[in-house]
């Protein structure tokens, strides 16, 4: 069974920094864009960052540009999330996708996680 895993969450005070980490098993994904989403209670699952297959095109939200960089391993099969500035509105579940192409849309992804927490204090 295919499955994309997080991990990397947890409880910072705003400022802090976390890095997430999402890696697939039971396939490679090194021919899949990837992104990281999140979703606050209430809220819709809004993408966060995306990354083409080859690591050469990224794509970024408004409100975490400057602040979040995403990058990939293939080799370790491997995708990161590094968020610094962390603000209380970054507060949210985080999760990881896959899909053919680095999509904006949440619905044009095929594989997702199991989701991990991030909770940014004031």
């Amino acid at each position: 069974q295919v499955q994309l895993v997080e991990s990397g969450g947890g409880l910072v005070q705003a400022g802090g920094s976390l890095r997430l980490s999402c890696a697939p098993s039971g396939r490679t994904f090194s021919d899949y864009a990837m992104a990281w989403f999140r979703q606050a209670p209430g809220k819709e699952r809004d993408i966060v960052a995306a990354i083409s297959w080859s690591g050469d095109s990224t794509y970024y939200a408004d409100s975490v540009k400057g602040r979040f960089t995403i990058s990939r391993d293939n080799a370790k099969n491997t995708v990161y999330l590094q968020m610094n500035s962390l603000k209380p509105e970054d507060t949210a579940v985080y999760y990881c996708a896959a899909a053919g192409r680095a999509y904006i849309e949440a619905k044009y992804y095929n594989y997702w996680g199991q989701g991990t927490q991030v909770t940014v204090s004031s």
